[in-house]
C-alpha cells in the first residue's frame, strides 16, 4: 500500500477563536499581534540547534507568529530571541520549560527539534493539550513511541509532521512522480549512503552541570543518569541510552526517500553489519555501517553510513530496470538511462519552507491527509532506522511482521522496542 493510501482521514481540533487570537497579542509585542483579521498560528519551537533554523522558516511564513523559543540551556534560549527578533522585528520569549507552551491555548503548534529522546513525548503532551506537532526526525527514539505518536495524533484529530523535509521539496516530489509513472521502469532496489568526518568525543568524565543548564529538564522522560562532561548538547547521539547513532540521525532522511520511491512499507528482513572501527572513546553507536532492508514485492533497500571518513559521495540512488534516478542530499535529481549515461538533470532545494507550507496548509484546510510526511509516514521510515539499530545491537538478521515491522520469534531483539522511563512517564505516553 502506498504512503498516499494508508494516511488516515483525521480532523484536526477547531482553531481558537478570533477573540482568543487577538488576546494573545497582549502579552507580545505589537509588531507580532495576531488579529482576528489575519488569524495568525502561534507557534512555540523547542530545542534551540536544529530549532532555531526551524524558528526562522516558521517566523517568516505570512501564516504564523512565533511566541516562544525554548530550550533547556538559558543562554541558547535568549540567543535565538535575540537572532529572530533581528531577522523578523519581533522578540519571542525565550523560556526554559515546555510546560509553559503545552499549557498555553494560544499556542497552534509545536515546534520539537530537541534530542531524540524528547521527540515522542513532546509530540504526545501537545497532542494531548490539542496543538498541531512538527516534530523532527528521527520521530521517536524507540519503535514504541512512534505507535504512540501516530495514536496520539489519530485520538486528538491534530497534523503531526515529522522532519524528513525532502517530501516537500518540488524537485523530489517531480523526481518520485517519474519513478512511479514508470520513468525507469519496474524499480527493485535503492542504494542509501551518507559520509561524513566525526571527530572522536573522547571519554567524559563527571561534572558539576552548568548553572546556564536545566539537566534535570534536558533528562525529562527517560531514567537519571550522571552529567557527563561530553554528553550535552550534541554526543548524546552516539549512546543508546539517548540517541540513534548516525543512521536514526542522517539515515532517516535517505531511507525515506528510498521507501517512498520503491512504495514500500515494512520489511519482511533486516541485517547489519560494521561497528566502531575509529576511536576508541565514548561512542556506542557504529562509525561504519551497513544495513539491508528486503521488502516482500521483490525489492530492496541498503544503507551505508560512514561517519569518521568523508572519502565518498551520493545521497539515494533508485535502480530500475531502464535506469536509474539519483537524488542528490542538497536538493535535486539526476536520471541516468540502462548505459549510465545522463540524461537528465533537475536541481533543487531540500524542500524545509515547503514542508512547513505544507504543515500550514493541512492545518488551514482542516486535512491530514494532504501531509508529505504524516506521522505514520515518518514512523514506516523511521521504524527502519530502529530495525537496523536493533539488528546490530544483538548481532543476527531480524525477521518481521510485514504488516506492523514488529519482529518475529526473536524476545531479544523485541525487547529493544521500547525502553524504560522515569517517573509516570511511561503512562502518560501509553495512547489506548
Amino acid at each position: 500500500m502506498s504512503d498516499d493510501a494508508q494516511k488516515q482521514n483525521v480532523k484536526r481540533r477547531d482553531f481558537i477563536a478570533a477573540g482568543a487570537v487577538t488576546a494573545a497579542a497582549t502579552t507580545m509585542t505589537p509588531a507580532v499581534k495576531a488579529t482576528a483579521e489575519d488569524e495568525k498560528l502561534v507557534v512555540a519551537v523547542m530545542g534551540m540547534s536544529r530549532g532555531r533554523s526551524l524558528a526562522d522558516t516558521f517566523a517568516k511564513h505570512s501564516d504564523c507568529v512565533i511566541k516562544y523559543v525554548c530550550d533547556v540551556d538559558k543562554n541558547r534560549a535568549e540567543r535565538a530571541a535575540e537572532e529572530l527578533e533581528g531577522k523578523v522585528g519581533y522578540r519571542p520569549q525565550a523560556i526554559t520549560t515546555w510546560e509553559t507552551f503545552v499549557e498555553d491555548d494560544e499556542v497552534d503548534i509545536v515546534a520539537c527539534a530537541a534530542p531524540n529522546h524528547w521527540h515522542a513525548p513532546t509530540t504526545i503532551v501537545a497532542a494531548e493539550a490539542g496543538k498541531h506537532v512538527y516534530v523532527e526526525k528521527p520521530c521517536c527514539q524507540n519503535p514504541w513511541e512512534g505507535e504512540m505518536q501516530i495514536a496520539a495524533a489519530r485520538k486528538n484529530k491534530v497534523c503531526v509532521q515529522i522532519g524528513t523535509q525532502r517530501r516537500s521539496a518540488p524537485t523530489y516530489r517531480e523526481g518520485i512522480e517519474f519513478i512511479h509513472g514508470g520513468g525507469i521502469g519496474k524499480v527493485h532496489s535503492a542504494r542509501c549512503v551518507y559520509f561524513s568526518a566525526r571527530a572522536s568525543i573522547g571519554s567524559g568524565k563527571p561534572a558539576e552541570v552548568p548553572e546556564h543548564l536545566d539537566y534535570e529538564r534536558w533528562q525529562g522522560p527517560i531514567p537519571r543518569r550522571e552529567y557527563i562532561d561530553n554528553l550535552v548538547h550534541y554526543n548524546w547521539h552516539w549512546r543508546w541510552f539517548y540517541g540513534n547513532g548516525e543512521l536514526g540521525n542522517n539515515g532517516i532522511h535517505s531511507l525515506d526517500i528510498a521507501r517512498w520511491a520503491l512504495q514500500v512499507e515494512f520489511p519482511m528482513t533486516v541485517s547489519s553489519t560494521g561497528g566502531r572501527y575509529y576511536f576508541d572513546d565514548d561512542q556506542e553507536t557504529p562509525d561504519t555501517h551497513i544495513v539491508s532492508f528486503e521488502f516482500e514485492n521483490e525489492s530492496q533497500i541498503t544503507w551505508q553510513g560512514s561517519s569518521c571518513n568523508r572519502n565518498g559521495s551520493g545521497f539515494v540512488k533508485v535502480f530500475g530496470e531502464n535506469g536509474m534516478v539519483e537524488f542528490l542530499g542538497g536538493g535535486g535529481y539526476v536520471v541516468y538511462d540502462r548505459g549510465n549515461k545522463e540524461v537528465k538533470r533537475a536541481p533543487g532545494g531540500q524542500g524545509q519552507p515547503e514542508h512547513v507550507d505544507n504543515l500550514i496548509k493541512a492545518i488551514r484546510n482542516n486535512d491530514p491527509e494532504s501531509l508529505h510526511a504524516e506521522i505514520e509516514i515518518g514512523h514506516r521510515s523511521t521504524l527502519l532506522c530502529h530495525l537496523g539499530n536493533i539488528s546490530q545491537r544483538v548481532g543476527r538478521m531480524l525477521a518481521c511482521d510485514t504488516s506492523n515491522g514488529h519482529i518475529l520469534n526473536d524476545e531479544e531483539a523485541m525487547a529493544l522496542w521500547q525502553r524504560e522511563y522515569h517517573g509516570d512517564w511511561k503512562q502518560r505516553l501509553t495512547i489506548s
